[in-house]
């Protein structure tokens, strides 16, 4: 089956795809890609963060960016929503794009989004395109309807400082649920974000070493007990955790490219 065929998904729409466009750090850490998630559920795709070297990715692994019907963001660091400019802007001027775009985040990141669009292109905010953009600002703990993705998404505010308000998201769609930390310090909203979720994506930056504003797998492993996710995937390793995968118990690391099923 051909992961982005969408006429041979609609079949299986209660089969939610997942493509690790992008699995590292800041840093090009293991020399991986920022973050970036595709989420498929056959008649929408949408993108969970579009770090600043989103549009390698998808070229990387043959994505058509038309096809993207939404994109959701968990905070505004570069590495998570640094790639918003160069989609715009390839959407306008090379992909063509014609069908309106959705983008969800956090409270605040519209004028955000403004300031980086100018600060990377200047006067690329005036200029008239041929498709809409609808941006949705995220109440903490309110779950919001993201148009016509069929999904809903909840944020949950966490510890790491970006200007706005950080999230940690829980996604509905299909019956299914996803849920994905963002980058933070443990917190306890981290339980509700995650409870019961089909797929859990969370940050591990450190194996056992506790440092401001992220997380580590020690800890992490600690409380999933409490949050009773069925599947647990770790994402944005430092050299660190990297070097550690192979002692990692109950959970998957995730690597550019990876792809997983929720059925």
């Amino acid at each position: 089956m051909g992961y982005y065929d969408a006429t041979n998904l609609v079949a299986e729409a209660c089969i939610v795809l997942i493509k690790f466009l992008g699995s590292g750090d800041a840093f090009g850490s293991g020399g991986r890609l920022n973050t970036c998630f595709l989420v498929n559920r056959g008649n929408a795709r949408f993108l969970i963060d579009c770090g600043a070297s989103a549009m390698i990715s998808i070229r990387r692994f043959g994505v058509d960016p038309n096809n993207i019907d939404a994109i959701v963001l968990s905070h505004l660091h570069a590495d998570h929503f640094g790639g918003l400019p160069f989609f715009i802007l390839d959407a306008q001027l090379v992909s063509r794009r014609a069908r309106p775009l959705m983008i969800a985040g956090p409270m605040g990141f519209g004028a955000r989004l403004d300031a980086l669009m100018e600060a990377h292109f200047p006067g690329s905010t005036k200029v008239e395109r041929k498709f809409s953009i609808e941006l949705i600002e995220l109440p903490p703990e309110v779950p919001i309807d993201i148009g016509m993705t069929g999904m809903c998404v909840t944020g949950y505010v966490v510890v790491h400082p970006s200007g706005t308000p950080s999230l940690s998201l829980r996604i509905e769609c299909d019956g299914k649920i996803i849920a994905y930390t963002g980058d933070t310090e443990w917190v306890d909203a981290l339980i509700e974000a995650g409870r019961n979720a089909d797929l859990l994506i969370a940050e591990a930056y450190w194996y056992e070493r506790k440092v401001r504003f992220h997380l580590d797998y020690t800890t992490l492993r600690q409380k999933l007990p409490l949050i009773g996710a069925k599947r647990l995937i770790l994402t944005h390793m430092s050299p660190d955790m990297l070097g550690r995968v192979n002692e990692l118990r109950d959970c998957e690391a995730a690597d550019d490219g990876l792809e997983v099923e929720i059925a």
